[in-house]
């Protein structure tokens, strides 16, 4: 293939805008790059899925015909989250699996999470499929397609790994009109709890708020509806379902290293000394805490896939990310599933103790920034990082796992290149507001004076 547009392929997955970047032909050519790499390593076969974007039918279609003018069959299971391909991935007689999605982008964009056996793809091996479109470097033969629903089997399943308590709750569930809504109200109910969904029909225009569960603004209507009817729990997902956000019986936003150190918690009592993985933006409080509950706590790099990776090699049984990535090997496969991991917080509170509003009333207090992105090209972004590692590392403690997170009296900043942008992501935390401006500013000053290729007003989303 000619033109291979470089930046859709990610560190950890392929996003691009469905009508611009992925054609027909480049989706095709995708389909074929991908079903030659099964094929070459052995496989047979492959689960493909899709969310509920507009684009999703089209570059569906594309993606599987690809695969099968490779030679290689594919399992079609349709409509539904990322969780129910990963799942498909363990429960079919499959060689991998890819689900097309755009995830928590905007609603013109699409994409693909790979998985090779029941591993994913990332870094080098994405890379690899593009040097295999550029070479027109393909297998030829012609693969089989069959329908396969694996909704009722990721249903059954895991409705038998849960154990709900007495205590009757009650949960406000926003899918944001996700690929989620209908496996979530399904498993909540099949648990035995009053479920009341907000925007659990899939539809791909997101009417109501765009699907991301990190950004306040997307949880005002959940917030608003938990309070309204005196819920014990507000849950919500991204477009695709493999991040949680939750809120309180007092309509308070919980992030994703919160929801983190509760599990930990609580899988720590049934599993003494068990590793427990989280990855550098999250808090101080989560690694302090679950050393306090007897856990063994690793920091790790950003990235559902380094994440899933990592767990793999160190037997964790838990891990997580400030973005609401929850990835649960206790019980279930060790992949990121919101839809799971929001039983798993109602079958904790089922159980009684606490409320999740207690819950949050007893963390340890500290202030912290959101996730901050400044513009940085890519050319430049990394040996940015790396000056501000050795002239911080002659100051102050750094850990240097992803980027740099120096560490200050009470807390830490981090700055990290991003892996999917041209950007430098930074994050704060410190015990009071005054300690959070001094650390702040000490890496803000070391930007404007030491890295002239950063533009410090130019702010970036997602």
């Amino acid at each position: 293939m000619s033109e291979v547009p470089a930046g859709i392929f990610r560190e950890y997955d392929i996003r691009g805008r469905a009508d611009v970047e992925l054609t027909p032909a480049l989706v095709q050519a995708l389909g074929r790059a991908y079903g030659t790499r099964i094929r070459r390593a052995g496989g047979r076969q492959v689960a493909v899925g899709r969310d509920c974007r507009l684009s999703g039918p089209r570059i569906h279609a594309d993606f599987i015909a690809g695969i099968r003018a490779t030679g290689v069959d594919v399992l079609d299971i349709g409509q539904g989250p990322t969780p129910l391909l990963y799942f498909a991935l363990h429960h079919l007689p499959v060689d991998g699996g890819v689900i097309v999605t755009g995830s928590h982008n905007p609603p013109n964009w699409n994409g693909f999470k790979l998985c090779q056996g029941v591993k994913a793809l990332y870094g080098e091996a994405i890379l690899d499929l593009r040097r295999a479109m550029e070479a027109d470097d393909f297998d030829a033969g012609a693969g089989a397609l069959t329908a396969v629903d694996a909704a009722p089997a990721w249903l059954a399943t895991a409705t038998r790994t849960l154990h709900p308590g007495p205590r009757p709750l009650r949960v406000v569930v926003d899918a944001g009109n996700g690929a989620g809504g209908p496996l979530a109200v399904a498993l909540y109910r099949a648990l035995g709890f009053e479920v009341h969904p907000l925007f659990c029909e899939p539809d791909g225009h997101f009417p109501n708020h765009h699907p991301d569960p990190t950004v306040e603004a997307n949880l005002l209507d959940l917030q608003r509806k938990v309070v309204e009817i005196g819920a014990d729990v507000g849950l919500a997902f991204d477009g695709d379902a493999d991040r949680l956000g939750a809120v309180d019986g007092q309509g308070r936003m919980i992030f994703g290293d919160q929801l983190l150190l509760l599990f930990a918690r609580d899988v720590l009592r049934q599993h003494p000394g068990a590793t427990i993985v989280g990855e550098v933006k999250c808090s101080q409080v989560l690694y302090d805490g679950v050393a306090a509950a007897g856990g063994q706590a690793e920091m790790w790099k950003v990235g559902h896939s380094l994440i899933k990776a990592r767990m793999a090699e160190t037997g964790a049984l838990l891990a997580g990310e400030m973005s609401g990535h929850l990835f649960f090997a206790d019980r279930w496969f060790g992949f990121d599933d919101a839809l799971y991991a929001g039983a798993r917080l109602l079958e904790l509170l089922s159980h009684g103790g606490p409320t999740l509003a207690e819950h949050l009333d007893a963390l340890p207090r500290t202030v912290a920034t959101p996730e901050l992105r400044v513009a940085c090209p890519d050319a430049a972004k990394f040996a940015v990082v790396e000056r501000a590692a050795a002239w911080f590392r002659a100051r102050r403690p750094v850990v240097d796992i992803d980027g740099i997170r120096v560490e200050f009296p009470s807390g830490f900043g981090l700055l990290r290149p991003s892996n999917t942008q041209p950007v430098l992501v930074m994050r704060f935390e410190a015990a009071t507001e005054a300690e959070l401006a001094a650390a702040q500013g000490e890496v803000y000053d070391w930007l404007r004076i030491h890295a002239p290729e950063v533009d410090l007003t130019a702010s970036v989303d997602h």
